[in-house]
């Protein structure tokens, strides 16, 4: 097949996350079987306007804050001659409203909506412009085969007006060969736990920092880079637990398996997700997850199974889960065995087998090879 996807960022863009993880992974295979897919994405300073990345052809315009209105005209004079059998919108953040103006056939992939949790993340203004932008969805986007990363996100679009008995869904994988246990590396002498992931208002990191503070003997990793960054540690100050709170920056992958080998748990207080990631690179490790029952989250964390999950905003209840595992590492150990044998079910090649089938019966019989 010959595949276009529209996403507002690539994996080497330095703002990356989950999503643009789920892009690189599931198409960089696709083109790794021998389908032709082109990646428009925004640009960055330093970056090229067009190179070949994990075998896509990656075509960049516009920046950060107006890749949404650069890329239509860029598609209309470069990209819409060609004779796409699919064109994929990766909505992340905000839509591109493609049924507009692109040749089906076109799926819409979707990780999650920002909805009301847009005002926690950004200035009034900016949440809601976020948020009148995804009004619109369920009318520009009737018609339209939709991919969803997990039935969290499928029940959302579909009580935005959106018909769910049409809705693919694909959960996201792990990639099962590189984050797996290692005898060699041992939990930490003392209760840590780790954030992994980008550090951004919405998220919530500060709850973590604040049940730490309610625990003298434990401590937390937070790795990753984000515009938050600042708040976060002026509140581990405040609290007087700068000691116990480690900023780790930017890690790379290999450190990141480290980390959540060597964790007695991660954990992940976000109201919202797609899916959650992270939840599932620490199950593939051995290690369960801490997190918020919210959308997207309790589908990569199994209560009392492969990890706890907690009424998001309910500090007491995080500090109470994490105080139950600092205080019984045979239950550490218990949650984490479950948390492996989960994450089997979730590879990246399986992810990638069930999207390149979606795309075949969308593109339809007569899609080149």
């Amino acid at each position: 097949m010959k595949l276009l996807v529209l996403n507002w960022q690539d994996l080497s863009n330095p703002q990356s996350g989950g999503a643009e993880v789920h892009l690189h992974e599931i198409f960089g295979r696709l083109a790794a079987r021998g389908h032709r897919v082109s990646l428009l994405a925004s640009g960055y300073p330093g970056a090229a306007a067009r190179e070949t990345v994990d075998g896509m052809d990656v075509h960049r315009v516009g920046g950060r804050h107006s890749y949404t209105l650069a890329a239509r005209p860029y598609y209309l004079r470069h990209l819409a001659r060609e004779q796409w059998d699919v064109v994929v919108e990766d909505l992340n953040k905000v839509p591109l409203y493609t049924p507009l103006w692109v040749r089906r056939p076109l799926v819409l992939l979707v990780h999650h909506l920002f909805g009301a949790t847009a005002f926690r993340e950004a200035s009034a203004p900016f949440a809601a412009a976020t948020w009148l932008m995804e009004r619109p969805i369920p009318r520009v986007y009737r018609g339209v085969p939709v991919q969803a990363v997990s039935e969290s996100t499928a029940d959302d679009l579909a009580s935005r007006g959106l018909d769910r008995e049409g809705m693919r869904i694909i959960h996201n994988g792990v990639e099962v060969r590189f984050f797996a246990p290692d005898p060699a590396v041992p939990r930490t002498p003392h209760p840590t736990f780790l954030y992994v992931g980008r550090l951004k208002r919405y998220k919530r990191i500060e709850h973590a920092i604040h049940a730490v503070a309610r625990l003298p003997a434990v401590r937390l990793v937070i790795a990753g880079r984000g515009d938050d960054e600042p708040r976060l540690r002026a509140e581990a100050e405040r609290l007087g637990v700068t000691e116990r709170v480690e900023f780790a920056g930017f890690v790379t992958e290999e450190r990141k398996r480290e980390l959540l080998r060597s964790c007695w748990a991660n954990v992940f207080p976000s109201p919202k997700e797609g899916w959650g990631i992270a939840n599932m690179e620490a199950a593939a490790c051995g290690t369960p997850s801490v997190a918020s029952d919210s959308p997207g989250l309790r589908e990569s964390v199994i209560h009392e199974q492969t990890g706890l999950l907690h009424p998001h905003g309910d500090i007491s209840a995080l500090t109470s889960a994490l105080a139950r595992l600092a205080t019984n590492p045979p239950e550490v150990a218990r949650l984490g065995a479950g948390a492996l044998a989960f994450s089997q079910n979730f590879t990246w090649d399986r992810a990638a087998d069930l999207t390149e089938s979606h795309l075949a019966d969308v593109a339809g019989p007569t899609a080149g090879g």
